[in-house]
């Protein structure tokens, strides 16, 4: 039920942020091992997180917990992803923090 959401994704938009930012030190993205254990990193924030598969509205989705760093500052967090072939899309929460919608494709 996972398989849809493995592999390298490259972060292609943010609502809260624009492509300066998100890409400002690399190509914006997520790396979701088959265990679900993830990394990303977008703007100057590198975290790690730990996923699961749950229902929402009729379809499955990875749900996850998030920490990490953010210009060397500890962060943590929730999000979610929602993957239909080669594009997701999801939500990330800051802990006490902002929170974005994002978009995704599938990179090689």
């Amino acid at each position: 039920m996972g398989k849809p959401v493995i592999g390298n994704w490259r972060i292609t938009g943010m609502d809260a942020w624009d492509a300066d930012y998100f890409d400002m030190e690399m190509p914006a993205h997520i790396t979701i091992r088959k265990d679900l254990t993830s990394e990303f990193q977008f703007g100057l924030m590198q975290a790690q997180l730990d996923g699961k598969i749950e229902s929402a509205n009729a379809s499955s989705r990875l749900a996850f917990s998030w920490s990490g760093f953010d210009e060397n500052d500890p962060v943590n967090g929730r999000g979610w992803l929602t993957a239909a072939g080669d594009k997701a899309e999801g939500r990330i929460f800051i802990h006490l923090g902002d929170e974005s919608g994002f978009k995704v494709e599938r990179a090689g």
